[in-house]
């Protein structure tokens, strides 16, 4: 008995002499200063982010004395997303953006008052820290038809790749602060294409009549600002302008689309939508509709706003 229980008291001791040093291991470790692996301070080389935007607004009317439509529906979506890389002497800045915009009242039917589809890319090898030597893309087009409605007739305007534009040039990047960045281009080749057989035979956008499409050379500028301020606002706007070497180039062609948005909530929100643009070939306005003209679109929309973005691919 007297040796059970000195081997029993042995064995506690041998037990507790044991914890005791674990304890006291795991304090140093614990202690110990923990170092970032090498991935943890690769700097990320990809920013990646956007919004989306549906607004939509419902009214409808029965035995109304003020009078109005019995029913209006309106939709407008957005989708605006970005992709920029960059690292050591190589940047890439990518953009894309849809948007598309449907009214329907009992009087007027269906028709649109947006359609877009923007696709912008941009390649920069750094000479300095704010200048780059770049090579430029841009594709614009629209994805359905489009009609011109005076009085009770409508016009067919615009339809899939009627018009669309391809736009590559080389050039020189200025980015002055991370939100803004001017691309030049003195020499840049542009591509309009009308593959609408009906709007190709009218002659629509400058392409000659009866054929798809037609080339221009010109210089070519580009200025971007995409900034948030704080959680509730934030901007994006794009200036484009390209003088043609070939005919008038003093008449200079304009491009502008900015894109305001005010937060509420995580995802309520308003948008405001402002495009301009002027384009020496586009000859549908004026008495007798054959003069070009400043083209402006407003939409301004309260509804759902998701926001996103990530800063490693």
């Amino acid at each position: 008995m007297k040796n059970l229980i000195a081997f029993s008291l042995l064995l506690l001791a041998g037990i507790g002499h044991a914890q005791d040093k674990t304890i006291k291991e795991l304090s140093v470790e614990a202690a110990r200063e923990v170092k970032k692996e090498a991935a943890d301070t690769v700097p990320a080389v990809w920013r990646k982010g956007g919004l989306f935007s549906v607004n939509v607004s419902q009214g409808s009317l029965s035995n109304w004395a003020a009078g109005g439509d019995e029913f209006a529906l309106s939709l407008n979506v957005l989708s605006s997303l970005y992709a920029f890389y960059k690292k050591d002497r190589h940047a890439w800045d990518n953009t894309f953006d849809f948007y598309y915009g449907f009214v329907r009242t009992t009087s007027l039917g269906s028709r649109k008052n947006d359609d877009r589809i923007d696709l912008f890319s941009k390649y920069g090898y750094a000479l300095s820290p704010k200048w780059n030597i770049a090579a430029l893309g841009n594709f614009r087009t629209q994805l359905f038809k489009g009609y011109i409605y005076e009085d009770s007739a409508r016009v067919l305007a615009s339809d899939f790749l009627a018009p669309a534009y391809l736009l590559l040039g080389l050039g020189f990047n200025l980015t002055p602060t991370p939100d803004f960045s001017v691309y030049l281009s003195p020499f840049t080749a542009r591509w309009t294409f009308v593959q609408n057989d009906s709007l190709s035979a009218k002659g629509a956008n400058g392409v000659a009549p009866g054929r798809k499409w037609k080339s221009e050379l010109g210089a070519f500028l580009s200025a971007n600002y995409l900034k948030t301020f704080n959680k509730v606002l934030a901007y994006k706007g794009r200036l484009d302008l390209f003088s043609n070497y070939k005919h008038n180039p003093q008449n200079i062609d304009l491009y502008m689309t900015n894109i305001l948005s005010v937060t509420f909530t995580k995802v309520l929100s308003a948008t405001w939508n402002v495009d301009l643009i002027y384009d020496d070939d586009v000859q549908l306005f004026g008495p007798t509709k054959t003069a070009p003209a400043l083209q402006l679109k407003s939409l301004v929309g309260i509804g759902l706003l998701l926001k996103f973005g990530s800063s490693r691919q």
